[in-house]
């Protein structure tokens, strides 16, 4: 009889042990799941914030280049550009003022500033594209020039750049290339202004051009404008609207 209730006590002792290697590896399992959980929560909270990060910086990006567009910058920011920023194949823009395609151009500016009516807005920029030279197009260090089907052709180097600024306080770089081959037919200079201060691809420029350097910076009314030639005259429309 002894001997069965120390049997007796040693199979509820075992019980206990079980019981309670049970409750540790519970109480384990939940101090463990406890900290995954912080820890996801943790994750989560800095990917959030990653996230807010990269878009607090993605709008100051974006704030930043619109406002050098509209000619507001520091002189540190603007940097030498390479000829190859602007090489390809352009078109002027002035045909399809001449044809009416742009005329939903100068409708919205009118609808956005009341300083100017839709046919003052036009004029303006009948003067500013006004050019009979209808394509250009740009390959290594060479420039050409179709002027009503007769191409002109010219090698151009790096001459710096310009800063301007205009009556009404913003400001312009000019991005100045001088002709170095013996070519004829060509202008001695020619300087891009298309609202970007630092290296990075054109997509759309208006250009000056002729042989007095000095003299073309003085030139604010006249600025015949390229887009890319793939394009048609709606799509270019669409996308000075969108600027």
């Amino acid at each position: 009889m002894k001997r069965k209730l120390n049997w007796l006590s040693m199979l509820a002792f075992s019980f206990m042990l079980v019981g309670c290697a049970g409750n540790t590896d519970e109480k384990e399992n939940t101090a463990s799941s406890e900290v995954k959980g912080e820890a996801a929560k943790e994750h989560e909270s800095q990917q959030e914030h990653d996230h807010d990060h990269d878009h607090e910086h993605q709008h100051e990006s974006d704030e930043e280049q619109k406002e050098i567009y509209n000619g507001y910058f520091k002189d540190e920011q603007v940097q030498d550009r390479p000829l190859s920023d602007w090489a390809g194949d352009w078109q002027s823009v002035y045909p399809y003022l001449q044809d009416g395609t742009l005329d939903e151009v100068f409708e919205h500016k009118a609808s956005q500033d009341s300083s100017k009516s839709f046919e003052e807005f036009k004029n303006y920029y009948e003067i500013g594209y006004k050019t009979t030279t209808d394509r250009i197009v740009i390959e290594d260090n060479f420039v050409t020039f179709y002027d009503h089907g007769h191409a002109h052709k010219g090698e151009y180097k790096y001459d710096g750049f310009e800063i301007l600024t205009y009556e009404k306080g913003n400001r312009g770089v000019r991005f100045i290339f001088k002709h170095v081959g013996d070519e004829k037919g060509v202008p001695a200079y020619i300087q891009f202004s298309d609202h970007i201060i630092a290296p990075q691809k054109s997509g759309h420029y208006h250009i000056y051009w002729g042989d007095d350097r000095e003299a073309l910076l003085k030139e604010v009314t006249n600025w015949p404008t390229y887009y890319p030639s793939q394009l048609d005259g709606h799509e270019i429309a669409h996308e000075m609207i969108a600027h």
